[in-house]
């Protein structure tokens, strides 16, 4: 099945969960989650996988053991692709990201040598630039309050040195264009244009070792 975009019984299936979070709620309307939201998500997968490789939907139970919120189902939907990228959608809209959320200690260690190496760290900022230029969203999930331990406070790249992940989003607002396969114009669109910065992280961090 091509991609036709998400239904507006999506939309309003996450506006009824955030109401009423329960697995009441959710065994009622299963098939509306199976038909309208998860469905649609396969097949935009399936669509960009020729391009951005096979795509993996995450479950839709939240892992709640060690959380004060108890609400036991996600309030979106969201998937990632193996060559990099990542779409949610949710009651707010639709949303993609692309980059490395958390980094493990290696990974971090690999981002700050890369980072304060003049080459290296001025073409992240050249492409973080050209990421920008896109409309696209740019920074740090997690940002240090002052230089990292070991880097000068006043070196001429602190700003990305302070980061503890570095991503770039997107976030588009509810609008018509969901229910049509404009939807996946964009986020093809979005990957296209963020892909200097997976390219910039997968040659100079890297994925974590296993």
């Amino acid at each position: 099945m091509d991609f036709q975009g998400w239904p507006a019984e999506a939309l309003e299936f996450y506006e009824g969960l955030v109401a009423d979070n329960s697995r009441a709620y959710w065994q009622a309307n299963k098939h509306v989650y199976e038909r309208d939201v998860r469905a649609p998500m396969a097949a935009l997968l399936a669509d960009l996988e020729p391009e951005f490789g096979p795509g993996r939907i995450y479950r839709p139970y939240r892992d709640v053991r060690f959380s004060r919120d108890k609400s036991p189902y996600k309030d979106h939907i969201a998937a990632t692709f193996e060559r990099g990228g990542y779409v949610q959608l949710s009651a707010r809209g639709l949303l993609a990201g692309n980059g490395m959320y958390v980094m493990d200690a290696a990974q971090l260690d690999r981002y700050r040598r890369a980072v304060a190496d003049d080459v290296a760290g001025e073409r992240l900022r050249a492409v973080l630039d050209q990421v920008a230029s896109h409309d696209i969203e740019v920074g740090g999930h997690e940002v240090l309050k002052t230089a990292p331990r070991g880097y000068p406070r006043d070196h001429p790249r602190i700003e990305l040195l302070r980061y503890k992940g570095l991503v770039a989003w997107r976030q588009w607002p509810v609008e018509p264009w969901l229910g049509t396969p404009e939807a996946r114009d964009r986020v093809v669109e979005f990957l296209r244009a963020s892909a200097p910065l997976n390219d910039w992280l997968a040659t100079h961090v890297g994925w974590p070792e296993t």
